[in-house]
């Protein structure tokens, strides 16, 4: 399904929060342009559109994690805490459970 999902909307949510608004991926990843950026960090969806043109490091690396998981990127910079309190004001819901990684990976073991 293309557009968010309300938690506890039917019954194909098993495991959703009926308070929680979900997106799927592939909602997110058509959000990837200067006119609306979306992106995920650490699950959580983000709506940073209006933040582009304030962002300290300039919105091209913004832009290049645009519709996409940017956990990783954001992490790595090593965040403020005073940046990760100002991103939960652009909070707009959860990615799907459906479509979160398992944690440990999917790594395959062969032998």
């Amino acid at each position: 399904m293309a557009t968010p999902e309300a938690g506890g909307s039917g019954g194909n949510n098993e495991g959703c929060d009926p308070s929680v608004t979900y997106y799927r991926l592939e909602e997110v990843a058509k959000r990837n342009s200067a006119e609306e950026t979306w992106m995920v960090i650490h699950g959580r969806v983000y709506d940073i559109t209006r933040f582009l043109s304030e962002h300290p490091g300039g919105e091209e690396v913004l832009l290049e994690q645009a519709g996409a998981d940017a956990t990783e990127g954001f992490e790595d910079v090593g965040h403020s805490p005073d940046a990760r309190e100002m991103l939960k004001q652009y909070y707009i819901g959860d990615v799907h459970p459906s479509d979160l990684k398992p944690k440990g990976g999917n790594k395959v073991r062969i032998g």
